[in-house]
């Protein structure tokens, strides 16, 4: 296990900023300063999930994890099934293509809900598998990453 930082080329820190322009549409700017390269974040809630049917979610964002340049195009259904399972979980499935690798990729993973303010998020990007554990308390979210089950990382978010 190694720990993310800039001695480690496949990873590194990324500041972004978004703001939310509509309940269903967050928009955004990516910086990934070992690229010196800025790029566009977007993320439309296409559908609303509803009792029967699953989310639609599409964006943008920069490529998968590792990759030191590329845009990502996404799109995904998602579907909380608490109601039907009794336990706390919410997986998601999708399509990806990145322009790192100009393919397409299938996406998918599984929220785990703990409290209200916890979770634990299985990502599998197309490529490699990532683990999240997100905490949040007010305005902040802690996370803390298993980037391919081999590296640490952390990530701070605060809304405002």
């Amino acid at each position: 296990m190694r720990f993310i930082d800039d001695q480690i080329p496949r990873a590194g820190s990324r500041f972004t900023l978004t703001w939310r322009a509509l309940p269903t549409l967050s928009v955004g700017v990516e910086y990934n300063p070992r690229a010196d390269k800025t790029s566009p974040l977007a993320n439309w809630l296409a559908m609303e999930e509803t009792a029967k049917r699953p989310a639609l979610i599409v964006g943008t964002s920069s490529d998968r994890i590792g990759t030191p340049e590329g845009q990502s195009f996404y799109a995904t259904f998602s579907k909380n099934l608490k109601r039907e399972t009794h336990l706390p979980i919410a997986p998601y499935a999708g399509v990806a293509f990145g322009t790192y690798e100009d393919e397409w990729r299938f996406i998918g993973g599984m929220a785990i809900g703990f409290t209200e303010a916890t979770n634990l998020l299985f990502v599998h990007d197309g490529v490699n598998p990532h683990l999240l554990l997100n905490g949040s308390w007010k305005r902040h979210t802690v996370s803390l990453l298993w980037v391919d089950f081999e590296d640490v990382g952390v990530s701070y978010s605060v809304v405002f």
